[in-house]
């Protein structure tokens, strides 16, 4: 049985709704309330014909076979429930999903050069090593990197991509979808939307072609699984299955079955965190301790802060909140871009990019606020005052 469910068939219901059903439509007729977890690796069939034919649809198509997968690297049921799920909250036909955010963007540049379209326009920031697996053309890509204005004239006959993160990592730093979906034409637009996630922006809605996920952050949302997805059309997505097959980037069925548990939750634990953000925010702007916050105009649960003393010291001094990568898990984590998450960036890129020695990035859970700034303003006071009024959060 093909459990996955066409996305693009779905009523339409609220987010909150999609968040908890989709991926389950199925259950209450099998006699389930829970969701299965299928762990096997390969799937008997005493049909070979059948099984060849199969296989040679695939082969020629990278659309899912119907019945059940001939070999868990071609396709698993429970992951398949976290792909059409995913695709519902971003309304998009289709998702993707890989072992890693880092194995989701390679499938995608993958599925680009093999048609001849190896140039990749990109703006910065990304995500550190987003931006060293372009400058390295480790996958024989090769990237012009530009601002947003300046996207339409760095395409050239061979740009298979243009990508954009936003908000961005670290900085928090906002892109107009649209705006920027109109000046890429036909080349495909691909949006990083692991900080916002879907409660936030649908980039679909908004021109993308493209949604790309580290899903190990807010869609599974507990520090607890690996993994990445791209949201996209149809065609795009049997591309996309094509390399997952030849690469052996696939989803574990297990992180499959989290990642749908985690979706549930997501918009509750997203407006949540978002809120405590947002006061968070309003203290350290009026902190004399603070140079300059970041937080994005659509909100969330990421901030980013410039430090007037020694950042080191407040990763150092943080005793509730948690100092480690990695973001959008139910604790707060915080952490030093320049040290940790972007040390992978050359120093004159990172700070091109807006990435200045002093910031520090902040995931916020959902902690209790009095207790998190507690922890944040005595970390905090390991530093100087800045006697004048700090300048006012930046919106970008």
């Amino acid at each position: 049985m093909d459990t996955s469910m066409d996305a693009s068939a779905a009523p339409t219901r609220a987010l909150a709704t999609e968040a908890v059903h989709a991926g389950r439509d199925d259950l209450a007729e099998l006699g389930l309330h829970a969701p299965p977890l299928d762990l096997s690796t390969t799937y008997p069939s005493y049909d070979t014909r059948a099984e060849a034919a199969r296989i040679d649809e695939f082969a020629a198509t990278g659309a899912r076979p119907d019945g059940p997968p001939v070999y868990a690297r071609l396709d698993n049921p429970t992951t398949g429930r976290f792909e059409t799920a995913l695709a519902r909250l971003e309304g998009t036909d289709s998702a993707v999903a890989f072992a890693s955010g880092m194995a989701a963007l390679s499938a995608v540049l993958l599925s680009r050069a093999s048609t001849g379209l190896r140039h990749v326009v990109a703006v910065r920031p990304l995500y550190g090593c987003s931006d060293h697996l372009l400058n390295a053309g480790l996958l024989g890509t090769e990237v012009t990197w530009t601002d947003p204005a300046g996207v339409a004239d760095a395409i050239r006959p061979d740009t298979g991509l243009v990508m954009v993160e936003t908000p961005a990592n670290p900085t928090l730093a906002e892109v107009d979808i649209r705006a920027l979906a109109h000046a890429c034409g036909s080349v495909p637009l691909l949006v990083d939307n692991t900080f916002a996630t879907p409660v936030l922006q649908r980039p679909a809605e908004l021109g993308a072609r493209i949604v790309l996920h580290s899903a190990t952050k807010y869609l599974g949302g507990h520090g607890d699984v690996m993994g990445g997805v791209v949201a996209c059309d149809e065609e795009f997505a049997r591309g996309l299955r094509q390399v997952r097959f030849a690469t052996g980037g696939v989803l574990h069925p297990l992180a499959g079955y989290l990642l749908l548990r985690g979706l549930s939750t997501l918009p509750v634990r997203v407006r949540a965190a978002s809120a405590t953000a947002a006061e968070l925010v309003r203290r350290l702007t009026v902190d004399p301790r603070i140079a300059r916050v970041h937080y994005p105009r659509i909100g969330g649960a990421m901030v980013a802060f410039e430090v007037y003393g020694d950042p080191h010291d407040v990763i150092a001094g943080v005793r509730l909140i948690t100092p480690a990568v990695s973001l959008g898990s139910v604790d707060t984590l915080i952490q030093h871009p320049a040290s940790i998450s972007h040390r992978i960036v050359d120093a004159s890129d990172r700070r091109s990019g807006g990435i200045s020695d002093r910031l520090l990035r902040m995931s916020v859970g959902l902690e209790d606020v009095e207790d998190l700034w507690r922890d944040l303003t005595q970390a905090l006071s390991a530093g100087p005052v800045q006697a004048t009024r700090p300048e006012p959060a930046a919106r970008a």
